[in-house]
């Protein structure tokens, strides 16, 4: 049996009782012309209920899910670690779902927030908002968040319609802190990298974080003079991910959900701060208590670097006035998690 260490070691031990557990459809239409479908899971006992969201990108995979219905032998008493080692679930974004909501009741049951337990402070975190730029893409998008919003910052995912034209009108806002070339989300047999795109944008943002490259021999030498600024995320799974990065990162973008245990993202976070890798963290538009998770998680570790955790309301297809905005107050120190 693996030896508990690190901050897990402080929530380990925890107990948990769930008498019932439920599962929730949520669905929403955000941007980039996406109708968003995740899970909220619900688990019950003790007087309590603890949530953890479901954020798998297939509805259909949600559609089976809730067509099950509760069938998971997941009633009794456990202790954290006891129940994630019986939990047998593969998918990570499914497996963080029961593991948060298991995390959040067991705080819960025990009076107590995840910052006391984790020995850490919340405070306030700064974000950035994603939107797309549509088809084919325009500044406007970003400027008619920016007459609402004028502080805003973003997260942008750059493609071949960028011309030098665009980068330089987007860039004039001063207002993008990462660009996401998002390389892990191509089908294998698509075309090679754009080398050319790879330069423009690295060179027409000059302060910007650069996520989710493709390395060939012509990217990495494009890219060669801006190393300082690559940042990971898709493939940002485990410690172990991060040791088998081509060189090492000065800062990584992570996503909760990715890593499923609550034990191997708390290892990741231990990792990182022993050897002073910076962090930001990002969201799966989610539609329920995953969001606030990921905020809370933000404040715990890395509140003041460009969090993709905006509230919600930041990925509605057209902006709106009256949003929340950065920094996001700290959470309050209330029990659970969420």
């Amino acid at each position: 049996m693996k030896r508990l260490a690190g901050m897990y070691a402080r929530i380990a031990e925890l107990p948990l009782e769930i008498a019932e557990y439920r599962l929730e459809r949520l669905e929403a239409p955000v941007t980039r012309d996406l109708l968003r479908v995740t899970t909220l899971v619900r688990l019950a006992g003790g007087g309590e209920e603890g949530l953890g969201e479901d954020v798998t990108w297939y509805a259909e995979a949600h559609d089976r899910e809730q067509a099950a219905g509760p069938t998971r032998p997941l009633g009794g008493a456990w202790v954290l670690e006891s129940f994630s080692s019986a939990l047998g679930i593969e998918e990570p974004h499914k497996r963080w779902a029961y593991e948060s909501a298991a995390l959040d009741l067991a705080l819960r049951q025990a009076g107590r927030s995840l910052a006391d337990a984790l020995g850490r402070t919340r405070r306030a975190v700064t974000f950035v908002v994603s939107p797309g730029l549509g088809d084919p893409p325009s500044a406007d998008a970003l400027k008619r968040r920016l007459v609402l919003y004028p502080e805003l910052r973003f997260k942008l995912d750059p493609s071949s319609e960028w011309t030098d034209e665009l980068v330089h009108e987007l860039a004039a806002t001063g207002t993008v802190d990462i660009v996401d070339y998002k390389a892990f989300y191509s089908d294998p047999d698509s075309a090679p990298p754009d080398v050319a795109l790879y330069r423009r944008v690295a060179e027409g943002f000059p302060e910007a974080w650069l996520e989710d490259p493709a390395l060939t021999e012509e990217t990495d030498e494009a890219l060669r003079p801006h190393r300082d600024r690559i940042t990971w995320d898709a493939p940002i799974h485990s410690v172990a991910d991060v040791e088998r990065l081509p060189f090492g990162p000065r800062t990584l973008n992570v996503k909760p959900s990715r890593f499923g245990f609550v034990r191997e993202l708390l290892e990741f976070y231990d990792y990182c701060e022993d050897r002073g890798i910076g962090l930001y963290g990002g969201g799966m538009f989610e539609l329920g208590a995953g969001r606030g998770q990921v905020q809370q998680l933000a404040s715990l570790f890395h509140p003041d670097a460009p969090n993709d955790v905006a509230p919600g309301g930041y990925n509605e297809r057209e902006p709106r006035a009256g949003l929340p905005t950065s920094p996001l107050r700290a959470p309050a120190d209330e029990p659970g998690f969420r």
